[in-house]
């Protein structure tokens, strides 16, 4: 019998792989994309704002190599998911599904729009199940029983436990996204797709900066008064989700299936 191959290079490989990350332009997007660039993966990304997912395409593919393609996209539509998959046509296979195009509200109780809940709901739930729908064909030929393919759909630790903020329709989207998740794995599984969702906690990004900054600068943000907020001291770096993004995408995550990953320094326990 042949030993197993355990090396680092073997278990986190994804060289080659074809990544879709939505909301790709920024945040933690931005941090999944650069890290599977980084890897020798193909990267395509897109975000709501045309202009903004060209530039960051351009620069990740000058920081990291490789191929970093901008396909700019509203996901909160079925019309703009529609525009996205006919974007795709073209490629035979996506490997990992990113489903991390994310919208908060934050009001009071009273005066909580319907706007606020819509834009929310349809951006973190529907558009995820729809999206994700569309590229099953893709995802499909991608999988294998051996390497399946990978959908991972960033919730968030306020899907989990009660939000700081008044963020009424968040929490629940976030909720609804992990359920939606277990859902998929216990689905797809069968077609050698995997399913799992990262819920991460604070990280230095625009989404978050608007409630504990100065009205989303990320630059201007004291992002060491949150980190002492957190057990671990800190907020959350670009090493620590992308790592997570790549072993979920690797062979070292293959067997996780219908998995909510808390990474979040330790808040939801604390």
């Amino acid at each position: 019998m042949t030993a197993p191959d355990l090396s680092l290079s073997q278990l986190f490989a994804v060289d080659g792989k074809t990544v879709v990350v939505t909301g790709g332009s920024r945040g933690i997007g931005e941090m999944i994309a650069a890290g599977f660039l980084a890897n020798g993966a193909r990267v395509i990304i897109s975000s709501r704002k045309a202009a903004a997912c060209d530039a960051t395409a351009e620069r990740l593919a000058a920081d990291y190599g490789g191929t970093c393609i901008s396909i700019p996209a509203d996901l909160s539509t079925v019309e703009g998911v529609d525009g996205l998959v006919t974007a795709l046509a073209d490629e035979p296979a996506v490997h990992v599904l990113v489903n991390n195009a994310g919208a908060s509200w934050g009001a009071s109780i009273e005066e909580f729009p319907e706007a606020g809940w819509d834009k929310v709901m349809d951006t973190n739930v529907k558009g995820v199940f729809f999206l994700t729908q569309r590229l099953l064909p893709k995802l499909e030929a991608a999988g294998t029983a051996e390497d399946p393919a990978r959908i991972i759909n960033i919730g968030s630790i306020d899907g989990i436990r009660t939000p700081s903020f008044d963020t009424w329709s968040y929490g629940p989207s976030k909720a609804a996204l992990h359920a939606l998740t277990r859902q998929m794995a216990a689905r797809l599984v069968q077609r050698n797709i995997t399913s799992n969702a990262i819920a991460p906690g604070p990280f230095p990004t625009w989404m978050l900066s608007t409630g504990v900054g100065t009205g989303g600068d990320v630059e201007g943000t004291d992002w060491d008064a949150v980190g002492r907020m957190v057990p671990r001291g800190r907020v959350g770096s670009p090493e620590d989700v992308a790592g997570t993004a790549l072993f979920l995408a690797s062979r070292a995550g293959a067997f996780v299936n219908g998995e909510v990953l808390a990474l979040d320094g330790g808040m939801v326990v604390a």
